[in-house]
This record gives C-alpha cells, structure tokens and sequence, in this order.
C-alpha cells in the first residue's frame, strides 16, 4: 500500500510478486505463506520497489511519515478527488488535512483481524448488521478486494466476545449519532479498536426505510426523518436501474452525460420515423442521434431509451426525456453517428441497428449488449415520507406535462397543478404536423387561417383532456414558443415528402425553410414575437383553450385554466398581446353563449433579463409570473445550453462554475433576476402568483432557493415531483419559514 499511494508503484507490481511466493510455497491464501517465505516476500519486495521507484525503500521512519503526509496532501489534485468533489458539489476548500496517529495491526496472527460494517443494511435499509471482516488482516485488505473477506455475522463463529462487544458499540453509535454508521475495526492480538464512524452512505430505498424505522423507533423525530433522506435519490425508487451483477459484468463503451435517470436496452434506430415503424413491428429500440428537435417527437416517444452524440443537460434531448420518464444519455461525444449507414462508431468499433446497447440514464454509461434490469417497488414508507413532506412544505409542486396521460402520471405522483404546458409539442402527433406546415407555407394571412382551423379541434380536445385530468388543478398553458423553422424537415428527402403529401412544387418547400433559417434561432423570431408578427396562431391556441375551458365547465369539470405567453422582454409586448388574447376569450365567451366565470389567468414567463429588471411594469398586465430558468440562465451567462458541454468539463474542474448552471440554479447571478422579478412584481401586485417552471425546478438545490425568495411554485418532469415535494419540505423545515 506504501509503495502504491506514496510512491506510485502500481499495486500490481507487487500483487504480481505475492502470487509467485504463494505458488513456490503452495498458499491458497495470502496468510498461508509459511514465515520463511513472509521474509522472502519482504526481500522481493524490496526488489520491486527499487526498481519502479528508482530509489532504495526508505529505512528512516521519519522520512516514512515525512513522504506519507506529502502524498496525502497531494491526493487533493489527483484526478478521482477531484471527480469526486464535482460529484459531491464540494467547492471552496484550500485542500485536505493530515492526521497522524498510532496504528494497530490486524495481521499479527489467527487472533487479529481487521473489518468495516454498517449498522443497518446501506442497501435495502434493514436493521441488520452489516458488513465484512477477515482474519489476519489489515483494513486495506477489505478495502481493496485483495482477499475475500467473511460477512461479519460469521464472526461469533470465531470470537464471540468481540463480535458481542461489536454489536454493543454499533448499538451505542447509533443511538449516539441518530443515523446509520458506516464503521472500522481492527482486533490486535483479541483486543478491539475502533477506527472511524461516520455516517454511512446508501441507497434510496435504504434512506427511506431507514429514516421511517428510527423515526417508529423513537430515535429521530418526524422533521429529522424528512431532512434525513437525499431528495435526488428518490429517482431510484421510482425509475428503473441494471442490476448490480449485471453492470458489474457489462462492457462500457463509453461515457456521456447522465441526462435523464433510469436504465435501457435496445437495438439503435438513428432517425425518429425509423424508431417508430420498428417500434410498431415489435422491436424495442434506443433512438441514437447527435441531438433531438421537436421533429423527433414521435421517435423519441416510441424509443426505450435516448443517446446523443452532443447536447447537454437541458438539451431537447434531456429536457423532453426528463419530462417523460426516459432513459437518456447526451453529449456522447466519442460516438461517431452515420445515420445513412445506420451505424455508431466508438472506441474503433461499429455498432449497427442490428446490435443491441444498453444505457444508464444515472450515470451517463453506453454499455454494449443487453443488461438485466430491476425494477424498483414503492414501499408503505415511500408514501409515509411523501405524508410527511406534504405535512411541512410551503411550496406547491405542479409539473411539466404536453398529455393527458403525462397529467394523470404526475397527479399519481401528488402534483399540484401543471406548471408547464407545452403546446409546441402538440403539433408534431400524427396529421397535425402537416396542419402546421401547411400554416408555415402559407403566403397570407386567410390562408393561414384556414390551415390552423385543421388545429383548432385537435388543439382543444388535448386541452380537455389535460383540464379533466386535473379535476380542478391549475394548468398553465404556454403558447407557441419555438421558431417555425423548427416544425419544417431540413434534409431534401423529407422537403420533397412534405412537398409531395401538401400537394406543392419541393422549391416552395425549400425557400420557405431558407427564408425562416435565423443565425441564432434562441434570439430569433419566437414566442411572443411570432404572436406579434401572427396573431392568428394567438388566436387559434387562445380560442381552443377557452372553448376547452367552457366545454370542462358544462360538464361540471372545474378547468382551472391560465395562459402564458412566452419571451416577454418588455412591458408593451404582454400588453398588447395580453389584450388580444383577454379579447378572444371574450369573444369565445359570448359565441358559446356561457354565462359563468371563465376564472382563466394571463400572465407570461420571465425568461429574459430585461422582463426581471423591469418586472414592475410587467406585472401591471400579468396575473402571474412564470421563471422560465433554462433561458434566463443561457441569456444571463451567454452560455448556449446544447453546446456548454463543450468547455464546461473544463470550467467545472478549474472551479470557475462551481455547479452546471443548467443544472443547479446559478443562484448567485440567475437567481438575483428571479429574487428582483419576484420582488418588483409583487411591488406592482402584492398577491402576485409566481413559480419556475424550468428544469431547475426539480433540483433539490434550486428548490431551496425558490423557497427563501418566496415564490408559490416550482414546476418539474412528473418524475421528479416526488424529489421536489421532499426537497421543498426540507427547504422550510432548514430554513426555519
């Protein structure tokens, strides 16, 4: 170990050494090597070392401890310490520190012996001793998997003395401590030491059972046992995961982002049309591109599981998967796609749509061929703590939801109203999408008009059924926010389809995609700024909602209807848009001969810098304010959100960001915008409703700070409402509001 973590000579150097006086001396095992044979091994060893290091073993033992100390300091800039701090979000320290101490010996013979434990099982949460030990041995031999170790329930079968004298002090940290303990001993010649205790890590399973059993137990009180549980590993309850034997034994190819939680296998399909019709014909397959667009959305709805070859953590890819409950990895960037081919390059081998892959959306691995899967079962505790986290959260919780059926899974999940409806992604079901292109094409206004009567229908029978499954929660409805340019094909193949199926010549086709193409379609002619240019779309969306709203209404559904309109940059634009659409309701209204109160709310979302610094003036014609943070962060930091990965690995290890941005809300800048716009609004409006609906509203992290600046909602992907209700709960509770 010496030789290994201070001086740099591999392990295997010396493991290498080992197996050969083990062989001269016919050993099973490491401590079955006779004393003669333990002083050649030292001799050998000694060899080794030189000759790797270049140097003699020093014999000064203090030049042992001086070269331990450096090495321990130098271990803070290796590269898995540093991984580890970005996994753990440690930022801002200086370094490690050093401690010096006497040291026991596990492996002076058959009565010493050396072992690590749990108090409870870290896996599944059972108050069962937990944990391995071996023989005369030193901790390191457990640690690094050199020797198989016994489980630790064996150990009465040795020494019983010691192993009751165990379970007494793993009782009296426990109860200490009120949390589970992750512990190390050693016994030197019958005598017990104990190491270290601290808390010990585990499943999210484990955190929930664990956190209602002590709270049963008395050790912990209900508020403890909310606070207990790490709310972004409530995902491995809901979502499914390989199995551990599975993945130990898997292939990895390679390593992208870990985008949206869970674990699939399946057969590449590199274009959304082909994902489909071999999703009809019964194949389970991975949509595989370098990035998704709206236009994908029938693939990625057929598709098990998503992976692209670039995009970030809030790319459409992720953002759309999220919102579904799909597997995806992104930002593969060592995949070489050829979609013509129908073939992924990576590591120098080819992978064709015949061979099948696996991807986990926790932890961003491709692995080659398919590996097993477990699904997670929600326990009685599972809904004890969801009661719990209800019981003491002040923050409502809605979601993002485009369907139905997306509605009703994330009312299973206890959301509180839809924060997030994205009409965009109507447009792409079935025929719709020839609808809108037809729209696109036209070249005045009636025509246009006539185009979006084909929506009008389908439009407000997606939004009764997003109202009646609801049953009375607020549903906020965003009106068309990406480009036109994004619901056209760009490959000549799919223009002269769609020129074909619209009965027009293909150049019609291909100078209208020219015509809408924009440099940088993010600042480009979108959201409220298409309403402005064609107020027909405002028309037909507003008029499909309003229709939908009394339709719910007659039939004694409480539609709880409210509608945003998109990248308001300044307080003119919600004015003049906010009027036409109160107009249309209006006239909607009296068309349908309803006497009741329509209740539907206008109001827009803040996702650009000018709307937060003059949010007073916004909110003089808004009902509510909505924080659309995934563009409030791009146009904050000037980061591009699909193209961030390219430099943010780099960033994130120099610690010039200390978290994803789009990940993590940038609090510290971003969050001044949504702190001022939320304390401008309400200046303007005191009862002002303000929530986020970007994808920080399913981060723990993020959550805590929507809760210290007040606002009444945070909006997230219906599998991640579980998360945000415990993490919502443990932002009052530590925040003392």
């Amino acid at each position: 170990m010496y030789g290994d973590v201070v001086c740099g000579v591999d392990h295997e150097h010396f493991e290498y050494a080992f197996d050969k006086i083990k062989k001269k001396y016919r050993a099973a095992e490491d401590n079955d090597v006779p004393t003669e044979g333990m002083i050649e091994l030292c001799e050998v060893y000694k060899k080794v070392f030189r000759q790797h290091y270049g140097k003699p073993f020093p014999q000064d033992p203090i030049k042992q401890l001086e070269l331990a100390v450096e090495a321990v300091f130098r271990s803070w800039m290796q590269s898995r310490a540093i991984r580890y701090r970005q996994v753990e979000n440690i930022t801002g320290l200086l370094g490690t520190a050093v401690n010096v101490q006497s040291m026991v010996f596990g492996n002076m013979g058959d009565d010493s012996g050396t072992g690590v434990a749990f108090t409870r099982d870290p896996s599944t949460g059972k108050n069962e001793f937990y944990g391995e030990f071996l023989v005369n041995a030193q901790g390191e031999d457990v640690v690094a998997g050199i020797r198989t170790p016994q489980p630790v329930a064996k150990m009465s079968k040795w020494n019983k003395k010691i192993y009751e004298q165990l379970l007494k002090i793993k009782t009296k940290l426990e109860k200490h401590y009120r949390d589970v303990q992750d512990i190390e001993f050693t016994i030197e010649k019958g005598k017990l030491f104990m190491l270290q205790t601290r808390n010990g890590k585990r499943t999210g399973a484990a955190a929930v059972k664990i956190a209602c059993d002590m709270v049963k137990e008395k050790l912990i009180t209900e508020k403890q046992g909310v606070t207990r549980i790490p709310a972004g590993d409530l995902t491995q309850l809901l979502l499914p995961s390989f199995s551990p034997a599975g993945k130990k034994a898997a292939t990895v190819l390679t390593k992208g982002l870990p985008a949206s939680p869970g674990a699939a296998s399946g057969k590449p399909a590199f274009t959304a049309a082909e994902a489909v019709e071999r999703t009809l014909n019964g194949e389970t397959v991975l949509l595989v591109r370098k990035e998704t667009n709206p236009e994908d959305i029938d693939g990625m709805h057929s598709a098990a599981g998503i992976l692209t070859s670039t995009g970030g953590m809030t790319s459409h890819a992720a953002v759309v998967a999220r919102g579904w409950g799909r597997c995806c990895v992104a930002g593969a960037g060592e995949i070489q796609i050829s979609e013509k081919g129908r073939k992924f390059t990576v590591g120098g081998k080819t992978y064709t749509y015949k061979d099948v892959i696996s991807i986990d959306g926790s932890t961003g691995e491709v692995m080659a061929g398919e590996v097993p899967t477990q699904t997670p079962k929600l326990s009685g505790d599972f809904t004890t703590v969801m009661k719990w986290a209800d019981k003491y959260r002040k923050l409502q919780v809605r979601t993002n939801a485009d369907t139905p059926a997306d509605a009703k899974r994330a009312r299973d999940f206890g959301a509180q109203g839809i924060g997030l409806c994205r009409t965009e992604h109507m447009f792409f079901e079935g025929e719709r999408i020839l609808a809108m292109r037809e729209m696109i094409l036209a070249e005045n206004e009636e025509d246009r008009k006539t185009a979006l009567k084909k929506l009008l229908p389908v439009q407000r029978k997606d939004f009764v059924g997003i109202f009646t499954a609801m049953k009375g929660l607020p549903v906020t409805i965003r009106l068309l926010d990406p480009p036109l340019h994004e619901f056209l094909p760009h490959d000549d193949k799919s223009q002269a389809e769609m020129a074909s199926r619209l009965g027009v010549k293909r150049s019609v086709v291909k100078n209208r995609v020219q015509a809408l193409h924009e440099m940088n379609p993010m600042l480009g002619h979108r959201g409220c700024r298409l309403a402005v240019t064609y107020p027909e779309i405002l028309d037909m969306q507003v008029t499909a909602i309003t229709e939908a709203v009394i339709a719910c209404k007659q039939k004694k559904i409480d539609a709880q209807a409210e509608i945003m309109i998109p990248l308001v940059g300044t307080a003119r634009e919600l004015e003049l848009l906010g009027t036409r659409v109160r107009e249309v309701m209006e006239e909607v209204r009296l068309a349908k001969k309803f006497k009741g109160k329509l209740g539907i709310l206008v109001g827009t979302m803040i996702e650009i810098p000018r709307a937060a610094l003059t949010a007073d003036q916004v909110a003089e014609t808004a009902d509510f304010f909505s924080f659309g943070t995934n563009d409030l962060t791009q146009m904050t930091f000037g980061y591009s959100r699909d193209d961030i990965n390219t430099f943010l690995p780099d960033y994130l290890s120099e610690e010039i960001l200390p978290r994803d941005p789009f990940q993590t809300l940038d609090t510290t800048g971003v969050g001044q915008l949504v702190e001022m716009g939320v304390k401008k609004g309400r200046a303007t409006k005191s009862k002002l409703k303000c929530g986020i609906c970007g994808e920080h509203g399913g981060d723990p992290d993020s959550i805590d700070f929507c809760h210290q600046v007040g606002l009444d909602y945070v909006s997230c992907s219906p599998f991640r409402v579980p998360i945000a209700r415990l993490a919502a709960a443990q932002a009052a509770l530590q925040n003392g509001k």
